[in-house]
């Protein structure tokens, strides 16, 4: 299983930002899918997760309500969108993919400027 993470970038306080992560494979409907991220100094936080169906998920604490997560079983894609970026939300982004095991997505960046 591989994850291809995109979307990072710079973007300023307040602005929207969406990152995708598409799976390889054909079992991208069974798995649970997540967004972690990393800033610097900090350990890993949980941003969001979706269940393998689409219809539940669960949002971290520093993210909810400025986030929204879903997913296309068709397209082997999971979406994030975050709103009202906060320098707080710098960090590298990592998707993940869970079914037994966990599947770790390369790194993207986001870097919230003042």
């Amino acid at each position: 299983v591989q994850l291809q993470a995109s979307g990072g970038g710079l973007v300023q306080r307040g602005d929207s930002l969406r990152l995708s992560c598409v799976v390889s494979g054909s079992s991208f409907s069974t798995y649970i899918m997540g967004w972690f991220r990393q800033a610097p100094g900090k350990a890993r936080e949980f941003v969001a997760s979706i269940n393998s169906g689409g219809d539940s998920t669960l949002y971290g604490h520093s993210v909810k309500g400025r986030a929204t997560l879903s997913r296309d079983n068709a397209k082997n894609l999971v979406t994030l969108q975050m709103s009202s970026l906060e320098t707080t939300d710098t960090g590298v982004y990592y998707c993940r993919a869970d079914r037994g095991r966990s599947y770790w997505g390369q790194e993207t960046q986001v870097t919230v400027s003042s």
